[in-house]
């Protein structure tokens, strides 16, 4: 099996932490969204996942790099793929198209997610989906009596569906997909001046493919600065059975309320950490009070309450402050 994973979007929405990092390499709990993308998806699929593609665009060589040491740390063979134009999910799919052989999970890394991937082997492929309280936000599926995926509407007008896409599908035989997509671009079909993927799982569910809905646990944005903090809580709650504070942390008159994810060569002195903080590596922590927040590496605050926040790195906060998102080599 192959992973391919669509991220060359800018991540405007969750600005200004994506100035200077990818979205999907933005942390939380201690590791990059894409690299507990990675994982949640290894650690449920059936099968060995021989290759994950990144499709990116012009993110530096050691942004490269850092993609495909999380492909070696899962145990895959890593490769980057390029998508130089914004031309759609069909288009981001198809720049991996040496990945689209056999059996293929494509995941986009723009949400986490808990689902499960046990999946009937007489089945075509799987989309997993979410019931909305707005389906007109979202591309949406209908079902038949039988349970199969029969058509798919993109932000409809009216009630159709409730099930929303979420981005996470798995195809049997990558290389349908692949042609029905080709076909796409070759032929000039667009939606919205985009080449779309739910065009091409349309014309497969025509010409007789079987998709069904994929059951998910959670579903979490990481779109904006809030919706990922509120991810950041929940992935900490759903990881709190591990050991998330190194045994390097000091503590002096200092309290940590679990949950919390706190890295290497972190100080707290005086203050109350937690619940739902992750702290990464090289952070001083004065006399303040953190809750509900991602701090990034080797900053410092001090005599501040910061709730529901997200400071970016090498940052140093030195006032009260109720509630923030600033990014990188900040000085409040």
């Amino acid at each position: 099996m192959n992973i391919i994973i669509p991220m060359a979007g800018m991540g405007k929405r969750l600005r200004p932490h994506t100035l200077t990092t990818p979205k999907p390499l933005v942390r939380l709990v201690g590791k990059p969204i894409v690299e507990h993308l990675v994982d949640e998806i290894i650690s449920q699929a059936e099968g060995k996942v021989e290759n994950i593609g990144f499709i990116i665009g012009d993110f530096g060589a050691e942004v490269e790099k850092d993609l495909l040491a999380i492909a070696e740390k899962a145990g895959s063979k890593g490769s980057i793929f390029y998508q130089k134009e914004a031309l759609g999910t069909a288009h981001a799919i198809l720049c991996a198209q040496e990945l689209l052989d056999g059996p293929v999970i494509v995941a986009f890394a723009d949400t986490l997610f808990r689902a499960d991937f046990k999946l009937d082997p007489e089945i075509d492929g799987a989309l997993w989906v979410e019931k909305v309280a707005d389906p007109s936000a979202f591309g949406v599926v209908e079902l038949n009596d039988a349970g199969h995926i029969t058509s798919f509407v993109e932000k409809p007008e009216t009630f159709v569906s409730d099930l929303a896409m979420i981005g996470i599908y798995y195809f049997k035989k990558g290389e349908e997909l692949r042609e029905e997509m080709q076909f796409l671009i070759d032929n000039s079909i667009m939606n919205g001046g985009e080449y779309q993927l739910p065009d091409a799982l349309r014309s497969m569910v025509e010409k007789g493919n079987k998709f069904i809905p994929g059951t998910v646990k959670e579903w979490l944005d990481c779109g904006n600065y809030k919706a990922t903090v509120h991810t950041n809580s929940q992935w900490l709650d759903y990881k709190a059975s591990e050991d998330l504070i190194d045994a390097s942390v000091k503590l002096t008159n200092a309290t940590i309320i679990p949950p919390c994810y706190i890295g290497k060569d972190v100080e707290i002195v005086n203050s109350i950490v937690g619940p739902n903080v992750s702290l990464d590596g090289g952070n001083r922590i004065n006399s303040s009070v953190i809750q509900s927040s991602i701090i990034g590496a080797h900053t410092k605050i001090e005599n501040s309450v910061i709730k529901n926040s997200m400071v970016g790195n090498h940052s140093s906060i030195k006032q009260e402050i109720k509630e923030i998102s600033v990014g990188d080599y900040n000085d409040l």
